[in-house]
């Protein structure tokens, strides 16, 4: 049987509205940690933890919807969820290196990069093994 949203049973729409304003408001918390947050490094930490937390907490109020509507289990979300889970925090990862990264070579551009140190030490090698 398919039930439209004012047939949810009232324990089944209090539980929905909780998650659903949990995760807004985990949401909006991370959104204004990010305008406040004075530096970089410290605006990119509330954004990581209100998308993965905010989103799941409207992701359970999804599934508890759609499933009590359809009478059957929905679980589409979960793949939304493990999706946003495994990609935010590697991204957020990798622009927080990038950063770092730039924040170095304009701070202190006569010390060498990672990358050139490689690059110069193959060379060295290089020319060890060329004069012996």
């Amino acid at each position: 049987m398919i039930y439209s949203a004012a047939d949810v049973p009232v324990w089944a729409a209090a539980a929905i509205a909780f998650f659903l304003l949990f995760g807004a408001l985990l949401a909006l918390i991370g959104a204004i940690g990010f305008l406040r947050l004075p530096t970089f490094y410290e605006r990119i930490h509330a954004p990581t933890l209100s998308t993965s937390w905010g989103t799941g907490g409207i992701m359970t109020a999804s599934i508890l919807f759609f499933s009590i509507a359809g009478g059957r289990l929905v679980a589409h979300e979960i793949l939304i969820g493990i999706f946003i889970t495994v990609t935010t925090p590697v991204t957020f990862m990798l622009l927080a290196r990038a950063a770092l990264h730039r924040d170095r070579v304009e701070n202190h551009p006569d010390v060498p990069t990672r990358a050139e140190l490689v690059v110069s030490t193959i060379q060295d090698r290089a020319s060890d093994e060329k004069g012996a």
